[in-house]
């Protein structure tokens, strides 16, 4: 399961809103790159296949595919703001460690 903090689904609900995408879910995947070996991916979609996990997180879908589901099982989607700035955080119990910038990580 892969689930968003309430701050999270707020963020997702007011940037899905202001951007005039009505109910689409939230795509999250995982790219190789990054400088631990692997980054987060968000962006939004309303089309999905059959291999794709399915789960729904405070009234957010969340769209997730196979490959990027292993790494990801578990994880919880946070959006934080602080002093360097503001995103979304991801707590991976997957992650066996992460970059000073929380964006990648190494399984």
């Amino acid at each position: 399961m892969i689930e968003l903090t309430p701050k999270a689904a707020e963020k997702v609900r007011e940037i899905r809103d202001a951007e005039g995408l009505g109910d689409q879910g939230l795509r999250v995947r995982v790219i190789g790159g990054g400088c631990s070996g692997f980054s987060y991916d968000l962006f939004f979609e309303d089309e999905t296949n059959d291999m794709d996990q399915r789960f729904e997180s405070h009234g957010i879908p969340i769209f997730v595919d196979m490959m990027s589901y292993q790494y990801l099982e578990d994880t919880e989607i946070d959006y934080v703001e602080g002093l360097h700035g503001a995103g979304f955080k991801f707590l991976n119990p997957q992650a066996k460690s992460t970059c000073g910038c929380g964006s990648s990580f190494s399984a």
